[in-house]
């Protein structure tokens, strides 16, 4: 492996290595504020491969981000109509966890006839969730 081709390129301001493969290929080691002031060069200075366009600015980025037309709606209607049928259903879960809460309230309480009419309001709800969920099978 010769000098051009190893990882860390000998820096022409680097004091003389003893000779050693291991200390060629060794990057120094850098501690803030170190004393030898080519260590505590700019970072253009160290590293003259990163510009300050690299990335936005390189020429041979064409294209960035998913593509053309990403993030708009493509079917509105649709759309509108997913978000009608989930603003209802969501309302029918609401209400079915209000109806639980008074169902459990009177079963506790000793009124099983309101308890029962509780019930049955809860199972009407969920044929009506159920319902609004087989409308449209095409959406699912």
């Amino acid at each position: 492996m010769s000098e051009r081709d190893t990882p860390f390129p000998r820096d022409p301001g680097a004091p003389e290595s003893s000779g050693a493969p291991e200390a060629a290929t060794a990057p120094p080691a850098y501690t803030p504020g170190n004393a030898q002031p080519r260590l505590n060069r700019p970072v253009h200075e160290r590293y003259p491969q990163i510009r300050p366009t690299s990335g936005y600015g390189d020429p041979r980025i064409r294209h960035t981000g998913p593509g053309p037309g990403a993030g708009t709606e493509q079917e509105p209607e649709r759309s509108s109509k997913l978000s009608a049928r989930l603003a209802l259903a969501l309302t029918v879960v609401i209400g079915q966890l209000w109806g639980l809460t008074i169902v459990v309230d009177e079963w506790m309480a000793g009124d099983t006839g309101t308890a029962w009419w509780g019930a049955g309001f809860l199972v009407l709800s969920f044929l009506v969730v159920l319902g609004i969920w087989l409308v449209d099978p095409k959406d699912r």
